[in-house]
């Protein structure tokens, strides 16, 4: 099915913006596994409006039936990566969704794991985008980092290119089907070696691999790991919005914790609201 909007993201921002496209009667499909940040929080008391402290859980399932009633669709699908072939198409565990325009909100974090040199590499070898720098290791050997769906899913973005593929689980079994002749190593990653670039995958038993590159999946994929597979600037792990909450790729919003900030309630339910009319106008102009 195409829908006018979709929104990546259950918490604030994102269930804000499809309180907006949904009364704009834009169709609208909100995705999100759980609330985010919000829904961790014990009790919520520095927000407009609650005569007594409410749980974290309690306010997104509110925002959550809200949505609803107000016609949104809401899916708790994985998604695994996003492109763009005349409208968005967004890769997800179970199916593919296509949509006019897109809000990204699924807050800030990124998994990079307890590994010596990551951070070191960042550039010189280690990459969080597949898709978008699998092109610099054309008959290379690589490794991904991760046991999950999305480290699955940057496997197969490598493999056409890649000289080999070598998935490295940190001691967790993989949780889907891998293509036959990729290596699997299920021993604990101890650190990312190298002088200046990526020259090897160490692990905790002493043993190594060459490899010319590093592809970081661990978990899920964040935002800033999807704003990259389409092209969004990001800077300083924050994917940079205008005054609209627009990126540079039109019909692509980002909006709450994922953008930088104040990185509370209010803010994001703002910047939601924000990157909900901005869609409204960009699909409205692009039927």
């Amino acid at each position: 099915m195409m829908y006018d909007v979709a929104i990546i993201g259950a918490g604030p921002a994102g269930l804000s913006a499809a309180l907006y496209t949904s009364r704009a009667r834009l169709s609208t499909l909100v995705i999100g596994k759980d609330g985010g940040a919000l829904a961790k929080a014990e009790l919520i008391e520095n927000y407009f409006g609650m005569p007594a402290p409410i749980s974290g859980c309690e306010l997104v399932e509110n925002a959550r039936n809200q949505a609803r009633t107000l016609g949104a669709d809401l899916s708790e699908d994985e998604v695994l990566g996003i492109s763009w072939t005349g409208t968005f198409q967004i890769a997800c565990r179970q199916e593919t969704f296509e949509a006019r325009a897109v809000i990204l909100a699924t807050g800030a974090s990124r998994k990079k794991g307890n590994i010596s040199g990551l951070s070191e590499h960042e550039g010189k070898g280690v990459s969080y985008c597949a898709v978008c720098d699998a092109f610099f290791y054309r008959g290379k050997t690589v490794a991904v980092l991760g046991h999950g769906e999305y480290a699955l899913h940057e496997l197969s973005q490598l493999l056409p290119v890649a000289g080999a593929c070598i998935l490295c689980t940190d001691g967790k079994e993989p949780e889907g089907q891998v293509p036959e002749g990729i290596r699997v190593e299920k021993e604990q990653v101890l650190r990312i070696e190298g002088e200046d670039l990526v020259e090897a995958v160490a692990f905790a038993d002493g043993s190594r691999i060459l490899v010319s590159g590093v592809f970081v999946a661990l978990g899920s994929a964040g935002a800033v790991d999807l704003a990259r597979k389409i092209g969004v600037q990001v800077e300083n792990n924050r994917i940079l919005v205008d005054e609209k909450m627009a990126t540079n790729i039109p019909g692509f919003f980002a909006a709450g914790d994922c953008i930088g900030g104040l990185l509370q309630i209010s803010t994001a339910v703002g910047e939601g609201a924000q990157a909900g009319m901005s869609a409204i106008a960009y699909v409205r102009r692009n039927r």
